[in-house]
């Protein structure tokens, strides 16, 4: 964990001079959820209890079941019963499949499942010039990586605003409202529907939006690049995804458990991969995705700036000796 704090650390000197050194940065601070949230230490589990490492015929996987959805879908995913024991279950099919298969047939199922160690490290995002513009900042995105960095953005001096949808509001500010008030308690937040004009309107007088949703949910919206970009020809979008916002990968579902594990962010003992921090990909995506926005933002720049979980835990993995 020293080196990883070492590593996040040093991310976290290349935020500050983004942002002209306005933010302040503590490197253990930004990988917790908030000071009063007490969780199990990590290992075979994640700390919240809802990711696990599974042994494979050939490799190792991650397995999420935050979900009831995804528990639901154990019985298609491994053919067992519909009564039996998801765990038991996964255990059991796992044994005799290599991890590969596993997680393509999840993926399938849109099931928060990676092998452990298969993503690659973040590529540059192709950006262009832009006309220098002001404006607001726009958070639509939800739980941690987004948030995170849209509260980093405020930090450093840019009015952000929170947009959600009535029907469906940012659950953290329910299930862990002091993590709430830590990465959105300086923005303006904002109820609007997401598929309305009213939003439209906004992003239209946007500088960066930021998003955490797969690309074709967002386009099902009306939000897809063609049309925003039409609308708003500089805008920077920050575009916050589990395993990538383009091809394939845009269509995988992922949290900060498993997508950490995809990019090899563990610890290995015994021959066996152990989680290393909770959800340790949500803060690591939140801080890099901030710190390309504000380089970005310096730069006159827009565009898609494509971060996803997965590929930020590997380049954090590869910084870790």
């Amino acid at each position: 964990m020293t080196a990883l704090l070492d590593a996040v650390a040093a991310a976290g000197e290349r935020l500050v001079a983004a942002s002209g050194g306005r933010i302040a940065f503590d490197p253990r601070r930004a990988l917790s959820r908030h000071d009063d949230l007490t969780l199990a230490a990590p290992g075979e589990w994640s700390p919240n209890r809802h990711c696990r490492m599974v042994k494979c015929s050939e490799g190792w996987m991650a397995v999420s079941l935050a979900r009831a959805e995804d528990r639901e879908l154990v019985p298609a995913w491994t053919g067992a019963g519909l009564d039996d024991e998801p765990w038991q279950a996964i255990l059991a099919a796992a044994g005799g499949r290599a991890a590969d298969a596993m997680v393509t047939a999840a993926a399938e199922l849109h099931m928060p499942v990676a092998r452990v160690g298969e993503a690659s490290p973040l590529l540059p995002s192709e950006l262009r010039n832009c006309a220098a513009k002001d404006g607001i900042v726009l958070d639509l995105s939800a739980l941690w990586a987004g948030p995170y960095c849209g509260a980093l953005l405020a930090a450093a001096g840019h009015a952000v605003v929170k947009v959600e949808s009535d029907g469906r509001p940012d659950p953290t500010r329910l299930h862990t409202p002091q993590l709430d008030a830590r990465l959105n308690g300086d923005k303006r937040r904002v109820s609007a529907e997401i598929d309305g004009a009213e939003l439209l309107s906004m992003i239209g007088e946007a500088r960066v939006l930021i998003t955490s949703a797969r690309p074709h949910a967002l386009a099902r919206l009306g939000l897809d690049e063609e049309r925003l970009f039409r609308i708003n020809p500089d805008l920077l979008w920050i575009a916050i995804t589990a395993h990538g916002w383009r091809g394939e990968a845009a269509m995988r579902v992922g949290f900060g458990d498993d997508c950490a594990a995809a990019g090899g962010l563990v610890r290995w003992t015994e021959e066996r991969p152990l989680f290393v921090g909770d959800a340790l990909a949500d803060p690591l995506t939140g801080l890099t995705a901030a710190t390309l926005a504000l380089e970005a933002l310096a730069g006159q720049q827009g565009g898609v700036i494509d971060v996803s979980l997965a590929r930020t835990a590997a380049t954090f993995a590869k910084a870790v000796p």
